[in-house]
């Protein structure tokens, strides 16, 4: 494997320190989210056991019983970090699974229902009287769009190929092809059995280099580090490197660093390297994930500092976890742009609601001669399915833009 010619590891400056006046607020604010996030899940267990409980059949006691069940589903979403963290229950994936599996159905009984009360009372129906085939028709949707769900991602991700071509890209490396991952929030749920078929899927493209765009991990180094360790035999002729997500930071991204340094990653955080020699090369910048700046361990993202030092005429490939970032890199020359971040909304109709947030949700967006290309992410977050959002493998494929481009396949 070929070695790129790194600058000197920009040494991250220390974050400042946060006065006792701060934290306290941030404790504060920490926990009253906490509260009114559980009132408002609370509230919505609450809403559709009550709806669920106008199924045909369904008769005291068994509304009873069947409230308490989705009570006890709703309390296996959170419990089973809970269990391991605190009371130091070793294994227990089964019920992180059924937790998850959980979180899925919520979601869309949740949704479904909100959304056919309010069309009832758009058209002027009486609800009460047609609660019954309400509750038939949210679950049988519901069902189907869980199976669905479940089996694109059990059955996923699959390989997508993306041919981008630059106006500053070297015709020597005509052809040079990125594999991205991104997004494999590896966890309870998707463990080394993930992990080791990633690992395969990806060597089997043998790339000329591998970008890991963040969010690897949804857990600390210590719950996660038998999960990750297959990783290590990702493959690439210019080898593999990692910037990271939100969630790193969340679970502490200097010890996540560290670990996929150990895994044989090349970590960029707000740095660049070169790719290549002389003419026939290219940068390859990361920069932090764009919210670390909010964790006192982070001192943020930088994309200044991660340019700073490339070589005027060589072309820039930037990763950067949240495609936000593209705004700022396109305005300062970056040819091309890898993200995640979105999951391309992961569960229909959630991208919806991510386009409310940014208008960079999946696929390649052009500002300039700068481009960017955003992946739906490799894994998943919370619920263990993908509904008209597929899980993918990215394999770039870069040409010079005088020579002639293909598009998606």
């Amino acid at each position: 494997m070929t070695q790129p010619n790194q600058s000197p590891p920009a040494v991250e400056p220390p974050p400042a320190r946060s006065n006792p006046a701060r934290a306290n607020r941030r404790v504060y604010l920490a926990l009253t989210f906490l509260a009114v996030a559980l009132s408002v899940i609370g509230a919505g267990h609450f809403y559709v056991a009550k709806r669920l409980g106008e199924l045909p059949g369904i008769e005291p006691p068994w509304k009873g019983a069947l409230g308490a069940v989705v009570g006890l589903l709703g309390v296996l979403a959170i419990a089973p970090r809970i269990a391991r963290r605190v009371l130091g229950v070793r294994d227990v994936r089964p019920l992180a699974w059924l937790g998850a599996i959980w979180m899925g159905i919520f979601f869309y009984l949740l949704h479904l229902f909100g959304l056919s009360d309010l069309v009832l009372l758009g058209l002027g129906v009486d609800r009460a009287s047609h609660g019954a085939t309400q509750a038939v028709a949210v679950s049988l949707a519901t069902g189907a769009l869980v199976l669905g769900g479940t089996l694109s991602m059990a059955t996923g991700p699959r390989v997508r190929r993306v041919q981008v071509a630059l106006e500053r890209w070297p015709r020597a490396l005509h052809g040079f092809r990125i594999v991205q991952i991104s997004d494999l929030h590896l966890s309870l749920t998707a463990g080394r059995r993930f992990a080791e078929k990633i690992t395969r899927l990806c060597n089997g493209l043998e790339p000329d280099l591998i970008a890991v765009t963040g969010d690897l991990v949804d857990g600390g180094v210590r719950e996660l580090s038998e999960a990750v360790m297959p990783l290590a035999e990702l493959q690439a002729r210019h080898g593999v490197f990692f910037v990271t997500g939100n969630h790193e930071h969340y679970a502490g991204a200097g010890k996540w660093a560290r670990k996929v340094t150990e895994l044989g990653m090349q970590v960029l955080r707000n740095r660049h390297v070169t790719i290549g020699q002389g003419q026939t090369a290219f940068h390859l910048a990361g920069t932090n994930d764009r919210t670390s700046g909010q964790h006192r361990t982070s001192s943020g993202e930088d994309l200044p500092g991660a340019l700073e030092g490339i070589r005027p005429g060589l072309p820039v490939v930037l990763l950067a976890h949240n495609p936000k970032s593209f705004e700022d890199a396109s305005a300062r020359g970056v040819d091309l742009q890898l993200s995640g971040h979105t999951h391309g909304g992961q569960l229909w109709p959630f991208g919806l609601l991510v386009r409310l947030q940014t208008r960079f949700v999946a696929g390649l967006y052009r500002e300039g001669r700068s481009q960017l290309y955003v992946s739906r992410g490799t894994g998943y977050w919370g619920p263990p399915m993908r509904v008209c959002a597929p899980a993918e493998i990215t394999e770039v494929i870069i040409k010079r833009l005088a020579d002639p481009a293909g598009g998606l396949s």
